[in-house]
């Protein structure tokens, strides 16, 4: 019987398979072949490339990217409010948009869109211009703030042959926005901030001005006026910046809706100022009046807590329109109040008042035998009204406003004394205020004094002051004799109303209590009136309020005339400081008018004193006086 069928050996695995090893290994080969002249290939075109790109275009693509790149552009912060001291608003920004298209691009764009797709973007550039002027026209309304955005004015604008235009500087943000929403490959949006005097022309003097400058790096609100310059580094802030596309090389030319990084900028300061905006509103609107009716060429007046030395009003009669600066003539912007020097006249006989009560020479009943002139150095003065020898109280000197007598008094103060109380008083320098602008003044050193300089200090003459500083020496009387420098700015408010108030200045002594008490009772008789005898009325009796005690003085210095270099006998200063009411001080009132003439208002300010005064009494419920001045025997 047959046995099993026999198997030859096997093959190793190793050379096992279901196709030739031949065939096999030349397929491999093959392949890697290919895959050699395939990587060479790639090789050698991207060699190629580089070379066309670094060499023979270079200069194309050089000029490709520099049409459109990436710009960082700083974002100017919103700008500080400027308040009075109750919060009411005088300056304040708001946010607006200024809307412009780059109408070359916007027309290639539109060109190279329609030969793709005619039916998705139909007609020519022009129509599609006709249509965007359309829907921005109907968004805006005809105009915003002066600037025409009626249909056909946008459409010249979106049509003109140029790379950048601004349809419209200041389109309110949500409007702006639908319409950069309704075209946003055409159409961009520019932030831009507005600056806002809701009061109009009220305390300009003092706020001055700001306006959006479009050529400032970055553009930005910047105060050219005023506390608005003054104070700009308070006010500004600090800016912020954003990373957009821009166009042609020309980093201005933002890309519309290409904005894609934002660092939020830092608000601004407001400044909370001590003015009172509606005793502003009223001492601004009387200035004005009385100024007019008077004949003068400037007029201005300055209201101050007699406590604190904060200014409550500052007002002159010539203002200006913050938003319309420019057409502002020099006179309406400056701040007569603190950028104007005079010679205050006889207000500043409370200097010679204020020495000889101080150091114990006169009494207010003290009798002197006033003759109607007196000679110093090579000088003769007399007084306003011609006279003999006549016996005058103290007091009499000043209510009645007598040169002669109140000589008499300073050279009894002498002269190293009397320059001593013009320092105590501030006067000479800067009082450091925070109101821009402010000049000095100037008094002479007692080293350069001549002969007959004493004989021009004591009445008013030979010196120079401004308002504030007049008033301020009257602040120090009211104040029990301490003198504290005016302030305007009485703090700064940051982010979430955070508080830094402004440190009050230090108070200078001028006099001792009992001496500013004394000066401010004989001082009530300068609106004193008796009709029955003329010897005994002050020469400020207009100035007198019903129900309230008043102190004050009349000043009248005569201007230099320019033709002979010598004192006009037809140019004055008029001017007149107040305290209200004298037996418990509240305000200081302060008045200049700069050569009246002709009217019946133009002899003194003392009436202007009195409108102030009522308004004072009733704005903020003042006290009557629990007794009436007394009556005072002022000529024998």
């Amino acid at each position: 019987m047959p046995g099993p069928q026999q198997r030859g050996p096997r093959r190793p695995l190793s050379v096992r398979g279901s196709r030739p090893a031949a065939k096999l290994g030349g397929n491999s080969r093959l392949r890697i072949g290919v895959g050699r002249v395939l990587l060479i290939g790639a090789l050698v075109i991207a060699g190629v490339k580089l070379v066309q790109v670094q060499g023979l275009q270079a200069q194309e693509l050089s000029l490709q990217a520099q049409k459109q790149r990436t710009t960082p552009i700083d974002i100017p912060a919103e700008r500080g409010s400027i308040l009075d001291r109750n919060g009411n608003q005088l300056a304040f920004s708001i946010e607006v948009r200024a809307l412009y298209i780059l109408p070359q691009r916007a027309r290639k764009n539109w060109d190279d869109a329609h030969k793709k797709d005619e039916k998705k973007y139909p007609g020519t550039y022009e129509d599609r211009a006709r249509e965007m002027a359309k829907f921005i026209s109907s968004t805006l309304g005809p105009e915003v703030n002066g600037e025409k955005t009626d249909e056909e004015t946008v459409y010249q604008q979106l049509v003109k042959d140029i790379s950048y235009e601004v349809l419209v500087s200041e389109a309110e943000p949500a409007k702006a926005a639908k319409i950069v929403a309704k075209y946003p490959a055409e159409i961009g949006s520019e932030y831009r901030s507005k600056r806002i005097y809701p009061n109009g022309d009220l305390a300009s003097n003092i706020i001055g001005a700001a306006n959006w400058r479009q050529e400032e790096k970055p553009p930005t609100v910047q105060g050219i006026l005023g506390l608005e310059n003054a104070q700009d580094n308070v006010l500004a802030g600090r800016t912020g910046r954003r990373v957009v596309d821009t166009m042609s090389g020309d980093d201005t030319l933002v890309i519309p809706n290409t904005e894609r990084e934002l660092v939020k900028p830092q608000p601004g300061k407001s400044l909370e100022l001590t003015i009172d905006i509606d005793t502003q509103y009223a001492v601004q609107r009387m200035v004005s009046d009385y100024t007019k009716k008077s004949g003068a060429k400037n007029g201005s007046a300055v209201v101050l807590d007699s406590r604190t030395g904060e200014i409550v009003a500052m007002a002159n009669d010539k203002t200006y329109d913050p938003t319309d600066f420019g057409q502002a003539s020099e006179d309406q912007k400056r701040n007569t109040a603190v950028a104007y020097s005079f010679e205050p006249g006889s207000v500043n006989k409370i200097v010679t008042a204020a020495a000889a009560v101080e150091y114990g020479l006169f009494k207010p009943d003290d009798v002197l035998s006033v003759p109607g002139s007196i000679k110093v150095a090579d000088r003769t003065i007399k007084d306003a009204w011609n006279h003999g020898t006549v016996p005058m109280s103290f007091t009499g000197v000043f209510a009645k406003s007598s040169n002669v007598g109140t000589l008499i008094a300073a050279q009894e103060v002498g002269k190293e004394r009397y320059a001593e109380m013009l320092q105590k008083f501030g006067l000479g320098r800067r009082t450091n205020s925070g109101v821009p602008a402010e000049e000095a003044g100037q008094v002479p050193p007692l080293g350069q004094w001549s002969g007959s300089t004493f004989g021009n200090l004591p009445i008013g003459q030979g010196l120079s002051m401004t308002l504030l500083q007049m008033t301020g020496m009257y602040q120090a009387i009211a104040n029990d004799g301490v003198r504290i420098p005016p302030r305007l700015i009485r703090a700064e408010i940051g982010e979430e109303g955070a508080r830094s108030e402004k440190q009050r200045p230090e108070g200078v002594r001028v006099v001792s209590p009992e001496t500013a008490k004394t000066v401010r009772d004989m001082f009530r008789s300068v609106t004193q009136s008796d009709p029955r005898d003329a010897n005994q009325n002050g020469t400020g009796k207009q100035a007198a309020l019903p129900g309230y005690q008043i102190a004050g003085k009349t000043g009248t210095a005569q201007q230099i005339d320019q033709n002979c270099k010598c004192y006009s006998q037809s140019q004055y200063w008029i001017t007149f400081a107040g305290i209200l009411p004298a037996d418990n001080p509240r305000y200081v009132v302060g008045i200049m008018l700069d050569a009246p003439t002709g009217t019946p208002f133009s002899g003194s300010a003392a009436p202007l004193f009195h409108d102030i005064a009522t308004y004072l009494t009733q704005r903020f419920q003042v006290p009557m006086s629990v007794e009436q001045t007394p009556f005072v025997q002022l000529q024998m």
